[in-house]
């Protein structure tokens, strides 16, 4: 099949483009850098020609919560309009899990109204909600302050790695569409936390995590099960300690 990989440059789409490309498609890959605009609807015209599948991994460069929403919604009127016109026969893309129960959160309202604009095109789609990636975890610290104790929420969260978001995103695509939402997620299910501790131990990191199930996250309440699969989902097969140990951030190793 011609697939084109909106985001394709990025830390999925990388992924996703080189197990697409080993499967045999047509790889047709999308970024500013490629000529190919999501914003500007630049170069997507010709990009969509012929294109069966759009697998769609584009993000925000901003987390502002105008700025979030402006980029799901422009983005997606272009690349579903595109789509809509070249006759794709299935449009994938990569959400997260617990979106619809985020709205507090400007970016998650932001994927709110790109999910509506999938469900409401007419085209056939599979919206794929991951948790959260084990490579977002310094991120997530960084949100939490500077200081030497960091407030977390307490709620369950079931991190997964990035190979394994590829690989998923690889197999949806080449499936029927679901015209619906499928959830993966990794193998282990953990307070957030805890995680983060071990996290931080691991690296040789001193600070120290205080569990608060009134801390915010990225600017929303969490329930206990926010963050984690509410059914069956597809799940990933690596854990914590070996994403750390493929990463290379555990203390004594290169980074």
């Amino acid at each position: 099949m011609k697939i084109l990989v909106i985001g394709g440059t990025g830390r999925i789409g990388i992924k996703v483009v080189d197990r697409l490309h080993a499967a045999g498609h047509e790889v047709v890959v999308a970024a500013p850098s490629t000529g190919i605009d999501v914003l500007s609807g630049e170069g997507l015209a010709a990009a969509m020609a012929d294109t069966e599948v759009v697998v769609d991994l584009a993000n925000s460069p901003s987390f502002e919560d105008a700025a979030v929403l402006s980029f799901f919604v422009t983005a997606g009127h272009n690349i579903l309009a595109a789509a809509a016109q070249a006759g794709v026969r299935h449009h994938v893309a990569l959400s997260v899990v617990g979106t619809d129960k985020l709205a507090a959160s400007g970016y998650f309202r932001g994927k709110i109204a790109q999910e509506r604009l999938i469900r409401d095109s007419g085209l056939a789609y599979t919206i794929i909600h991951s948790t959260q990636f084990f490579e977002f975890l310094p991120g997530i610290l960084q949100a939490a302050g500077d200081g030497q104790t960091l407030q977390l929420p307490t709620a369950a969260v079931q991190p997964i790695a990035a190979e394994d978001v590829a690989d998923a995103v690889v197999r949806i695509a080449q499936q029927a569409p679901a015209n619906g939402v499928v959830e993966i997620a990794g193998p282990e299910r953990e307070s957030m936390a805890v995680l983060a501790q071990r996290f931080l131990q691991a690296t040789g990191d001193a600070r120290e995590v205080v569990g608060d199930v009134q801390a915010r996250y990225f600017g929303a309440q969490l329930q206990q099960d926010t963050l984690v699969p509410v059914g069956q989902a597809w799940l990933g097969t690596i854990g914590f300690e070996r994403w750390l140990q493929q990463s290379g951030l555990a203390q004594g190793r290169p980074a």
